[in-house]
């Protein structure tokens, strides 16, 4: 039996599981072009696991208390490397046929941040707190996904971060200061001491 859900929810879990699909269909057609093992291992458990959330999420809508909200674990460790490092050009593809790695990872982490923010906006129209936690999950998994393969594409020169002179990154960091919460909850109060003071 179908789950009983409200208009905002049957408008939001359609594009979900939609744009699922889509995904699923566009990380299948990267499969024949990578090159890289650990690319191809990277891709291989995304669609994977893409698969087990999509039918997670079927079951979860016609069949209540099926299906998990399942966490994405991913391959490998993160040491992110900063600065830029002679990064090459960077053109479109004049054929299908050159298509490479850097292509592919890129294609996968666009995918994941849009799904991401897709996940999250349609999580807060969810009454239910089963599916809502469960769409939640799923960003969340978006978000882990693309920091996977940004990681890849980090390590191969593909995604280099640009820095700021360490005095302008000091600057800007440092122009925030902690909220002195004493002084807050003090002047609240004074402020309901002195109303009460006024209405008398």
């Amino acid at each position: 039996m179908p789950a009983n859900l409200g208009a905002h929810e049957t408008m939001e879990l359609h594009e979900v599981l939609t744009h699922t699909i889509d995904g699923i269909n566009q990380l299948q057609l990267y499969s024949p072009h990578v090159k890289d093992p650990q690319l191809r291992n990277i891709l291989d458990n995304q669609i994977n696991f893409a698969h087990q959330e999509y039918n997670n999420m079927v079951n979860a809508t016609s069949q209540r208390g099926r299906g998990e909200a399942v966490p994405y674990r991913r391959v490998g460790n993160v040491s992110p490397s900063y600065g830029l490092r002679h990064p090459g050009p960077v053109a479109p593809n004049v054929s299908p046929d050159e298509i490479d790695d850097r292509d592919i990872s890129s294609g996968m982490l666009g995918f994941h941040k849009s799904s991401a923010t897709l996940k999250m906006t349609a999580s807060l129209e969810f009454a239910d707190p089963y599916l809502r936690r469960m769409v939640q999950q799923g960003a969340i998994n978006c978000s882990e996904q693309a920091y996977e393969v940004w990681n890849y594409m980090n390590q191969k020169g593909y995604y280099q971060v640009p820095t700021m002179k360490e005095m302008t990154t000091g600057t800007m960091i440092n122009t925030f200061q902690p909220a002195n919460m004493g002084q807050m909850g003090q002047t609240g109060q004074m402020g309901q001491m002195g109303q009460m003071g006024h209405i008398s």
